[in-house]
């Protein structure tokens, strides 16, 4: 977890295939914890194809079916299909956009958010910019995208950038 934070949490990322990695690890972690996610990652990139975006897109049901037997995944079939529900969403975006990047990008205007906080009970869990996300995200056919869950994104993703300012990685944009 420290590794985690120390190197990677936060720093913005602009490549669509780890956005839609982070985007889909974060739907897994939906009432669960982001230990229990970060220490299957492994395991997800093998059986989600790297979250090559068309591949997942192209995954069939016997194949997402197999996933569910794969004690090394987070056997919910909700979550594990929409995986796939997720990848065919974003090529829409990719094919309207351009990239996922611009469009998730867009609901920050392409900058990130500096937060200063001093406490973690200041972070927030939602906001209205991860309000709007999740309710654009549903509306064109994403699943397990909750505010909760795009607010996540959005830290993980270097879209907010909500270090406290006693971290060392506060002053910093990205590792």
């Amino acid at each position: 977890m420290q590794s985690y934070h120390d190197t990677e949490w936060g720093a913005p990322h602009h490549d669509d295939r780890a956005l839609f990695e982070l985007l889909s690890l974060e739907g897994a972690q939906a009432g669960l914890s982001w230990r229990t996610v970060l220490a299957r990652r492994d395991a997800y990139r093998a059986a989600y194809h790297g979250f090559d975006v068309e591949r997942v897109a192209a995954m069939t049901d016997v194949e997402l079916g197999e996933l569910l037997e794969d004690p090394r995944l987070i056997r919910n079939r909700l979550k594990i299909v929409s995986v796939r529900d997720n990848a065919r969403a974003a090529l829409a975006v990719i094919a309207r956009h351009g990239s996922l990047d611009a469009y998730l990008w867009s609901f920050v205007n392409h900058t990130p958010i500096r937060n200063g906080w001093t406490e973690p009970a200041q972070v927030p869990a939602t906001t209205p910019v991860s309000d709007a996300m999740s309710k654009a995200l549903r509306k064109i056919g994403f699943r397990f995208v909750g505010s909760t869950i795009c607010y996540a994104f959005m830290q993980a993703t270097g879209m907010v950038h909500d270090h406290l300012e006693s971290c060392f990685r506060h002053t910093r944009e990205s590792p």
